[in-house]
């Protein structure tokens, strides 16, 4: 039988390791990711290690200093549906990036590099994705 709670449990422990992973990528501290969003480090490294499941708005200031979309982070959360997120007209970031930094194949080193190169890539595009 399954505990109470047990999946919800799960789901915080992923997504803070979801956020340390991102941390990690963006080269932060957990200092410094504090100074950033305005949040204090204990409760950020609770966050980090599933102790706690962080509001909205701590959501998205942790996305907005991580440089990610918040939409990317409450999908991660379980707060908003891919379906929805993609009819919310959600950041390029969602599609190619997201896959990205899923990957449980890929280090934290390949994902920078590989995002890094993506962006390098799609930077002066147009948004109409038209070639000339």
């Amino acid at each position: 039988m399954a505990e109470p709670g047990g999946a919800w449990e799960e789901h915080r422990r992923a997504l803070g390791g979801f956020i340390r992973s991102q941390r990690k990528l963006a080269r932060l501290s957990l200092r410094q990711l504090s100074a950033l969003t305005n949040i204090s480090n204990p409760y950020l490294s609770q966050v980090e290690r599933g102790l706690h499941e962080p509001s909205v708005r701590v959501l998205h200031a942790i996305a907005e200093a991580l440089d990610i979309s918040a939409e990317t982070l409450l999908l991660q959360a379980g707060l908003v549906r891919e379906q929805a997120a993609g009819a919310a007209g959600v950041a390029p970031d969602t599609s190619t990036e997201r896959a990205i930094r899923a990957d449980p194949r890929l280090s934290d080193a390949q994902k920078e590099a590989l995002i890094s190169v993506y962006r390098s890539y799609t930077a002066g595009t147009p948004d109409t994705g038209a070639m000339s």
